[in-house]
């Protein structure tokens, strides 16, 4: 094996072999090359982070508060969308287009669907709760409530003979028994 082809490590960091085109002391150099770049990245973080911190104690020691600032940033970069051509340009387009018949016309016809849509739904409420106002008059809860009267309806008789036919009790429920393990009654 020649020094090209042999396995490149220098402090376990490739563990494979040379990128073709490039000798041992050239590999070395680039390794060592990296290593500094990346000790100068992390320096740059470190001082990144405390700059980051001292500037959020200037600020604090100033009275700015994060929601402070935000608002301040959200103020600056409204005042600057407004100012922009293209917010200008849009503005004066979309008053050209309400001063318009079209406009104006789609405007009124909106309205009046609003009206007729808001009438409608007035009346539909109205003939709702009558009916429901209807209903408890004809109706009342103590009646609709007593046992006697649930007990002797077609569907409570109809509910009570398929219920009995489930757990194995007669057509009228002789004979019916509640399921092993159930000591519950209807």
């Amino acid at each position: 094996m020649d020094s090209a082809n042999r396995d490149f490590t220098m402090d376990g960091a490739s563990g494979g072999t040379l990128p073709p085109g490039l000798t041992e002391e050239e590999a070395l150099e680039i390794q060592l090359e990296l290593t500094k770049v990346e000790d100068e990245i992390q320096t740059l973080k470190q001082v990144l982070t405390a700059k980051e911190r001292h500037a959020g104690e200037l600020r604090r020691r100033l009275g700015i508060s994060p929601l402070s600032e935000l608002k301040s940033n959200i103020t600056k970069g409204w005042h600057e969308v407004q100012s922009s051509n293209a917010y200008l340009t849009a503005s004066a387009t979309l008053e050209d287009i309400s001063r318009s018949d079209a406009y104006k016309k789609t405007q009124e016809t909106f309205s009046q669907a609003g009206q007729m849509t808001s009438s409608a739904l007035s009346t539909m409420g109205s003939a709702i709760r009558n009916r429901f106002g209807e209903m408890s008059n004809n109706y009342s809860m103590r009646h609709s409530l007593s046992m006697p009267a649930m007990r002797n309806s077609t569907t409570f008789k109809t509910f009570e003979d398929k219920m009995s036919k489930v757990i194995g009790g007669g057509p009228n429920g002789e004979g019916a028994h509640p399921p092993p393990g159930n000591n519950s009654t209807f």
